[in-house]
C-alpha cells in the first residue's frame, strides 16, 4: 500500500490541496468537473441524487449520485448575470440576451423572419436634470466644448458625473426617480398605446383589434448615478410577430406615439418628509429607426443606422451589469441579522439591539465605503429615505447599494421574441444529446426517441465557491479561454 505523501512543507493551502486532489484515485473526474463551469467564479456545490427511467418498462436509463463524486459533491455553475460578481456566467448571460434581441429583430429562435420588415425603433429615455454636473459635451463639428467649471475634462476623469455643487444638488429626487423607474417605465409603455391611438384617430379597442406592440428593454446606469433606459419597439399584425402590421402603423406614426407617451407618463410622490415630487422622463429622447441587417458595433456617439445586430449587442452589453459602472459596491449593505432594522426581537420580545451592526442597520458602514463622495451621498439619502414610513414599501435600504433602483435590468414583452427559458432548455437538450452519443459510442444502451422517460430527482444546497486546490485548476481554465479569444481576436499566441 502505497504511503500518503507528507504534504506538511507545502507552504500554499491551495497547492497542497492540490496535490491531495491529484492523489485520489479519480483525479481526472476532478479536472472534468471544474473544466464543464467553463471558469466560473462561485459554483454552487449540490448534494443529491436523479434517476431517470422508461414509463413503460421501468427500466433505469441514466442515474446520478453526488457521492460517486470524487469530492461527494456536484459543481454546477452560479448563473449569475452580473459581471463584477461572475464574469463566465455572465458572457452565457449576455449571448442569451443577445440572440434574445436578435430573434425579435430580425427572426430566428421561432420568430418570424419577416418581423425584419416591421417598423422597428431604438429608444433611449433619460433621467431629468436633478443639479448640473460635470461633462463632456461636443458641439456640431464634434469638437469638445468646456465643462460647466471651466475644464475640458477627459473620458476617464473620475469627476464626469458628479454634481458642480454638491451643496444644491437634489439627491432626494435624485434617489426617488431611480426607485420609481421601473414603474414609470410600466406607465409608459400604458400610454403608448394610447398615445398610439390617439395620433391614429382611433379607439384603443379597434388599435388593439389590429395591432400589436412588442419591446424589449434594458436599463443602464450615468455616471450621474441615474438609470436610462434603451429599448427596441416593433409594431406587429394582431396575431403577433407572423403577421405584418396595417400600412399605417409606420416609424413616423410610432416616433410620434413615444413623443407623447414620455410627455403624458408621471408619477406623483407625496411625503410629509419632503413634500410632493413628479417623476417625469428627462428631455433627452431618442427614437432612431433600425435598419437593415449589418455587423458593428454601436457606440454612445450618433451613428449613421441602428442595424439588427448591432442594437443586439449593444442591448446584451447592458444586460450584463449593474451601477458599479457608477463607482458605487455590488453588494448590498443591509445587516443580515437583522434585516437592515437594526434591532433583533429578544426572548421576551423586547428589541435588543443588533451585535453584529450596534444598531445602525448597516453591514458596513456607509462612510468607509471605497467610493466617492457623490455616490456615497446617494446611498445615505437611500438608506434614509428607506426607513421612512411613506416609503417603507420600496425598501430603499435594501437597494441602497443600487443607488435607489430596485427594478428589472431587462424586461420584454410577452410576444416580442423567444425567452431565456427557451434558449437554456435548448442547450439543456444539446447536452443531453452529447450524452446519448457518448454513451452510444461507449456500447451503452441508449434511448429511442419515441420513449417516454419520467425524472424523479432531490438534492441539497451545501455551499458556493471552490476548494482550494479546484481554484487553482478554475484559474488554469478562466487563463486558457482567455488565451483562446485573444487567438481569435488578434490572430496570435501571448508572448
Amino acid at each position: 500500500m502505497r504511503r500518503p505523501p507528507d504534504l506538511r512543507h507545502v507552504i500554499s493551502p491551495s497547492l497542497r490541496d492540490l496535490i491531495e486532489l491529484a492523489n485520489t484515485h479519480d483525479f481526472d473526474r476532478v479536472t472534468e468537473q471544474v473544466r464543464d463551469l467553463h471558469g466560473c467564479s462561485s459554483p454552487v456545490n449540490l448534494h443529491g441524487w436523479t434517476v431517470t427511467t422508461d414509463q413503460t418498462t421501468k427500466q433505469v436509463v441514466r442515474s446520478y449520485r453526488s457521492e460517486d463524486e470524487p469530492s461527494g459533491r456536484l459543481l454546477t455553475t452560479c448563473g449569475n448575470r452580473r459581471s463584477s460578481r461572475c464574469p463566465a456566467c455572465s458572457r452565457v448571460y449576455a449571448a442569451d440576451t443577445y440572440h434574445l434581441i436578435k430573434a425579435g429583430l430580425s427572426g430566428g429562435k421561432n420568430v418570424a423572419e419577416t418581423v425584419r420588415d416591421h417598423p422597428r425603433a431604438f429608444v433611449t429615455l433619460t433621467a431629468p436634470s436633478f443639479g448640473p454636473v460635470h461633462s463632456r459635451k461636443t458641439d456640431s463639428t464634434g469638437k469638445l466644448r468646456p465643462c460647466g467649471c471651466g475644464s475640458q475634462h477627459p473620458e476617464d476623469d473620475l469627476v464626469l458625473g458628479t454634481p458642480l455643487a454638491p451643496a444644491t444638488y437634489d439627491y432626494t429626487g435624485a434617489v426617488l426617480w431611480n426607485a420609481h423607474a421601473g414603474q414609470l417605465w410600466a406607465r409608459f409603455t400604458t400610454y403608448l398605446r394610447r398615445a398610439l391611438a390617439e395620433h391614429l384617430r382611433m379607439t384603443q379597442k379597434a388599435l388593439n383589434a389590429s395591432l400589436r406592440v412588442s419591446f424589449a428593454k434594458v436599463a443602464e446606469y450615468q455616471k450621474r448615478g441615474l438609470v436610462h433606459f434603451h429599448a427596441v419597439i416593433r409594431f406587429d399584425g394582431p396575431d403577433g410577430h407572423t403577421t405584418s402590421p396595417p400600412p399605417w402603423a409606420t416609424f413616423e406614426a410610432l416616433r410620434a406615439a413615444v413623443a407623447m407617451a414620455r410627455e403624458r407618463s408621471r408619477l406623483t410622490v407625496t411625503s410629509d418628509a419632503i413634500g410632493e415630487r413628479v417623476i417625469a422622463w428627462g428631455r433627452r429622447c431618442k427614437v432612431d429607426a433600425i435598419t437593415a441587417l449589418g455587423d458593428g458595433e454601436l457606440t454612445d456617439a450618433k451613428v449613421a443606422e441602428y442595424t439588427d445586430a448591432k442594437v443586439a449587442g449593444y442591448i446584451a452589453k447592458y444586460a450584463t451589469k449593474n451601477a458599479e459602472g457608477t463607482g458605487t459596491v455590488d453588494r448590498t449593505l443591509m445587516c443580515r441579522p437583522c434585516a437592515g432594522r437594526g434591532y433583533v426581537r429578544g426572548p421576551d420580545r423586547f428589541h435588543d439591539v443588533c451585535a453584529d451592526c450596534d444598531g445602525t442597520g448597516q453591514a458596513e458602514p456607509i462612510k468607509a465605503l471605497p467610493v466617492q463622495q457623490h455616490v456615497r451621498q446617494m446611498i445615505r439619502t437611500a438608506w434614509a429615505l428607506g426607513h421612512l414610513p411613506e416609503f417603507a414599501e420600496l425598501k430603499l435600504w435594501k437597494w441602497a447599494h443600487m443607488l435607489g433602483f430596485r427594478g428589472h435590468f431587462s424586461t420584454k414583452s410577452r410576444a416580442y421574441s423567444t425567452t431565456l427559458g427557451a434558449l437554456r432548455d435548448v442547450r439543456r437538450a444539446w447536452r443531453l444529446a452529447q450524452a446519448e452519443a457518448a454513451r452510444a459510442r461507449a456500447g451503452l444502451p441508449v434511448t429511442d426517441e419515441n420513449t417516454t422517460l419520467v425524472t424523479a430527482s432531490s438534492w441539497t444546497y451545501l455551499s458556493s465557491g471552490y476548494r482550494p486546490g479546484e481554484e487553482l485548476l478554475a484559474a488554469q481554465v478562466r487563463h486558457d479561454i482567455a488565451h483562446t479569444e485573444h487567438i481569435k481576436s488578434e490572430g496570435e499566441p501571448w508572448l
